[in-house]
């Protein structure tokens, strides 16, 4: 579970996001004042923090070039222009101005998130207990090797990069084609269930469901 860090002193804010974030799969850490983020941060390694400016004792302008190796949004009611360009030069990731719809910055939560681990992972691919290496093009399930024919890599190579959301055949084939020309239309049928059979024999488990009218989507 990815792990939010939201700085803001302002208790109803703070609630409202931890409820939203809370709902959406995050653990979510918060601290009212630079000096609490600080002690915060000593035993914690969030994945992501959330930065009031307008903060007692340590500013969030003072507290972000102390923040090293994370994403920062900055969340701020400050509009001007300057604030932003020097904030974002200064360390932070993004810059959303309150007030803001969660909406949007769930969105920009996810994105960030998605960006620090493709930077970090990106010979490897992991989803449930899959595990792939695209450099080595070695698979396992369950810690045990599973031999994959190119076409057979190459399609559970797009479908761990969307996690579990469900992706179209046409989208798939797309993905594919330049490693595996050959897969078409037609065949593609036949490579998922050859795939699906290798994967649930190495674990007992089905790792790939038929999304009616979509394509296929991987299932935990």
């Amino acid at each position: 579970m990815k792990k939010i860090f939201v700085i803001d002193d302002d208790v109803y804010i703070g609630d409202m996001l931890e409820t939203a974030l809370t709902e959406a799969g995050y653990e979510v850490l918060r601290a009212y004042s630079g000096t609490e983020a600080l002690l915060v941060l000593e035993k914690n390694m969030p994945d992501l923090v959330l930065l009031d400016l307008m903060l007692p004792g340590l500013s969030g302008e003072e507290l972000l070039p102390r923040i090293k190796g994370i994403p920062v949004i900055v969340v701020s009611a400050k509009v001007g222009i300057d604030d932003k360009v020097n904030l974002l030069l200064g360390g932070a990731s993004d810059y959303i101005t309150k007030p803001f719809e969660i909406k949007e910055l769930l969105a920009r939560i996810t994105i960030h998130l998605r960006s620090t681990s493709e930077m970090t992972n990106t010979d490897i691919l992991r989803f449930d207990n899959i595990a792939i290496n695209t450099l080595s093009h070695e698979v396992c399930v369950n810690e045990v090797a599973v031999h994959l024919t190119k076409t057979e890599f190459a399609i559970l190579k797009v479908l761990l990069i969307n996690g579990n959301q469900a992706i179209a055949k046409s989208v798939l084939l797309d993905n594919i084609s330049l490693e595996t020309p050959d897969c078409t239309e037609s065949s593609l049928k036949q490579h998922v269930s050859n795939l699906r059979k290798k994967l649930r024999d190495a674990d007992g488990k089905e790792h790939i469901e038929a999304v009616w009218g979509i394509g296929f989507k991987l299932t935990e």
